[in-house]
């Protein structure tokens, strides 16, 4: 297992702390090229399977996501929130940022993890307590937020059915999502919609729209 401090000396080396463009309030560890940071990270680390550096990037839904939670903060004022697949911990930030009573993220990436501390310092807000996944058992929490995460099919319905769970219990669960064609938004409704500028070699264009989803 690699030392957390040389995996957070990886994130700082690798990446510049630079504020989301759709949620200046918040500044995150940030590349531009995800490819050359998968192939530094993997040489740096001597390992060819570790999972892409998804935590180096604001993706749009989380962005839109965070946006929301930010301008609506009577939604996670003195609640429990569980963030999951927090990735770089935007959302996870932006629930601090919002007077959340307390914040847990899920995020399977070590490195990630790393970057999640890292970006939570770097914003002036405590680190989440951080999972793997989510429990199989009962999840005690006020709100569930879920940013960008239906991009993959398998991770769509193993994620989908936990939320679904989660939903029944009583938590309320946010997402924020671009389109994808794994997002059950049957089970959903909009909330709101937001143009982002978005990188055109991640994305193929500059510009995406980004909802935020609630169960209904």
């Amino acid at each position: 297992m690699v030392p957390a401090a040389t995996l957070a000396q990886l994130v700082r080396s690798a990446t510049r702390l630079a504020p989301v463009p759709f949620v200046p309030e918040i500044s995150l560890h940030q590349t531009d090229d995800i490819y050359a940071l998968w192939e530094l990270t993997e040489r740096h680390l001597g390992t060819a399977e570790l999972p892409p550096p998804f935590w180096a990037v604001a993706w749009p839904g989380g962005q839109a996501l965070a946006r929301y939670l930010l301008d609506h903060p009577a939604l996670i004022a003195g609640r429990s929130v569980v963030d999951v697949g927090s990735g770089s911990g935007l959302v996870a930030i932006a629930a601090w940022l919002s007077g959340a009573a307390s914040v847990l993220a899920t995020e399977p990436d070590a490195v990630a993890q790393a970057a999640i501390g890292l970006n939570a310092a770097a914003n002036g807000v405590p680190a989440p307590e951080l999972l793997d996944d989510l429990p199989d058992g009962e999840l005690l929490a006020d709100v569930v937020v879920a940013g960008d995460v239906w991009y993959e099919k398998e991770l769509a319905s193993r994620l989908g059915a936990s939320l679904d769970r989660i939903a029944a219990a009583g938590a309320q669960v946010l997402t924020g999502d671009i389109g994808r064609r794994y997002f059950p938004r049957s089970r959903y409704r909009q909330v709101a919609s937001y143009g982002l500028p978005v990188s055109v070699a991640l994305e193929g264009t500059d510009l995406l729209c980004a909802s935020v989803w609630v169960t209904s």
